[in-house]
């Protein structure tokens, strides 16, 4: 039986090797940990000259990254909004979250939020090649995530046949939408 001990890493698509590094050691403080490099892919053998970067996300987490400059440009699915495809960080509290964006703005960052999502609050933004990143404090309490963890099942099964928001857990976005009504 597989037994997942924890993500190792993920690994998107940078345009700029150099750039990516310096604006994750200088934004969002991470260590920039190794750098692979080769002519050819390991896995398929293809010849494909690339950068591989592995940055320090905390609590053993990695953030990566490929430079490949002989492939097309990069790009996004135009098909899938900019909000959906995002990497989120966890913070300690609301006041490091908020000390968080004043930083990032301080260094030109424009910041979206705080955004209140019940069970946790966030902020987002985009970093140089185009990805949306969030770093957001949790704070919903054990009775919180055990609710949400018993309607799960019964709002995918929902949602499989009306393709439409069940509202079992619609009281984690009520003080965001408040000002809506």
């Amino acid at each position: 039986m597989i037994d997942i001990q924890q993500i190792h890493h993920v690994a998107y698509r940078c345009r700029d090797a150099k750039e990516t590094v310096e604006w994750y050691q200088d934004k969002l403080n991470m260590d920039f940990l190794v750098a692979i490099a080769e002519d050819r892919v390991p896995s398929t053998k293809e010849p494909d000259p690339y950068m591989h970067l592995f940055l320090d996300a905390g609590n053993g987490n990695i953030l990566a990254f490929f430079e490949i400059p002989n492939s097309p440009p990069m790009g996004r699915d135009p098909n899938t909004p900019e909000w959906v495809q995002h990497i989120a960080f966890r913070v300690a509290d609301e006041a490091a979250l908020l000390a968080a964006k004043e930083e990032l703005e301080s260094k030109g960052v424009k910041v979206l939020g705080p955004t209140e999502h019940g069970i946790i609050r966030s902020i987002y933004f985009f970093d140089p090649n185009g990805h949306r990143l969030e770093l957001t404090y949790e704070k919903g309490t054990p009775a919180q995530m055990k609710q949400l963890q018993e309607v799960a099942p019964a709002m995918v099964e929902e949602w499989s046949k009306t393709k439409r928001a069940p509202k079992h857990a619609a009281w984690l976005h009520e003080e965001e939408f408040k000002a809506l009504d």
